[in-house]
């Protein structure tokens, strides 16, 4: 199953590395984002299937993002990265409906394998 994904990150190197990551995945990804005002307008807009969101940007961060997000579907599925040292937003990522998480730097098979998680949720969920 090819999955819709929207990447946010206010870094342009790692939404190009992450979309490089999913393109050669076999998945699409159909719009990006930079903060999360910007994710919630872009989610609204292109529907995917998945959102992968850092935690850490300016204006409005990835946890006020997610908020955003899962008032208008609580059923969105979510992935943020987070640097090493932020273990108590990931918490707060989980406890708001993030699916998974990923820590930067991250290697290709680590985004690879989670969002390979997601897809086998999707299997059980048809």
């Amino acid at each position: 199953m090819m999955l819709r994904i929207l990447v946010v990150d206010d870094s342009l190197f790692m939404r190009k590395k992450l979309k490089g990551i999913i393109e050669k995945a076999g998945h699409v990804v159909v719009d990006e984002a930079t903060n999360g005002n910007d994710a919630l307008y872009k989610y609204i807009k292109s529907q995917p299937n998945l959102v992968i969101m850092d935690i850490t940007m300016p204006e409005v961060d990835g946890l006020e993002g997610l908020k955003k997000i899962m008032s208008v579907d609580n059923n969105a599925r979510v992935i943020m990265c987070s640097a090493i040292g932020q273990e108590p937003f990931i918490k707060e990522a989980i406890d708001n409906g993030a699916l998974y998480y990923i820590v930067k730097p991250f290697r290709k098979e680590q985004v690879l394998y989670t969002i390979n998680r997601v897809l086998e949720m999707e299997k059980y969920k048809q």
